[in-house]
């Protein structure tokens, strides 16, 4: 285990996800500037990490592969009927009505931008993620400290990374069965990288998760 750069992983991981917290949280700006506080901190802090410790990788994460590309897509549209179906199936036992209001008063979310934002969420922010937690985080703590690590480390702190910006949306119960889903999610994005070596593919199946996610932010604010 190469120490040094694995604390380095882990300082960037924390930083990042902190100041988004912050963000999120507690300034919440618009979604022009939330986008670009996120280019900065999941595509430009992982590159001046890059600089300053050669061992840590980022262009070799951009490269394109075609390979498992149609599996990704089955898998997504898989998610995306599990998430949508998950969600009429518990929508009788719990209220989701607060989520319509959080998404208006602290994300700023609206029906006359909500075709906008969900196409941001389901493109731009589930690549800058996946970049983020899957291309910089994962792939370097797997090749730097071993794959148990890797798994746990990146799905944590890609269930964590949420919190912020879901506070107030759920009751107690179905926020932490959201966060334990989300690690899940992340498990399973993970597991994408490591088989296809590329997160193309963990991206277009995260873009399916967006869409159900999307479809019902539709239904709840209608």
């Amino acid at each position: 285990m190469k120490k040094r750069s694995v604390i380095l992983i882990f300082t960037v991981t924390i930083i990042c996800c902190a100041v988004m917290a912050l963000v999120d949280g507690v300034i919440r700006p618009g979604y022009a500037m939330k986008s670009a506080i996120k280019i900065a901190m999941f595509m430009l802090v992982p590159l001046i990490a890059s600089r300053i410790d050669r061992s840590v990788l980022y262009l070799p994460l951009l490269r394109p592969k075609k390979k498992g590309l149609f599996s990704a897509i089955a898998l997504g549209m898989g998610i995306y009927v599990v998430i949508l179906g998950g969600y009429f199936l518990v929508s009788p036992f719990f209220d989701f009505s607060q989520i319509a209001g959080a998404l208006t008063s602290n994300a700023g979310v609206t029906k006359e931008n909500f075709l906008y934002v969900s196409l941001y969420i389901s493109f731009a922010n589930s690549f800058l993620e996946e970049f983020f937690f899957r291309g910089f985080v994962f792939t370097n703590l797997k090749q730097l400290s071993g794959r148990k690590l890797a798994y746990i480390f990146s799905a944590a702190a890609f269930s964590l990374y949420h919190v912020a910006m879901m506070i107030g949306w759920f009751s107690p119960v179905l926020f932490v069965l959201v966060m334990v889903g989300l690690a899940a999610g992340g498990v399973i994005f993970n597991w994408l990288n490591e088989k296809l070596d590329t997160i193309y593919c963990s991206w277009l199946t995260h873009m399916f998760a967006n869409f159900a996610i999307n479809t019902i932010g539709f239904m709840l604010l209608k």
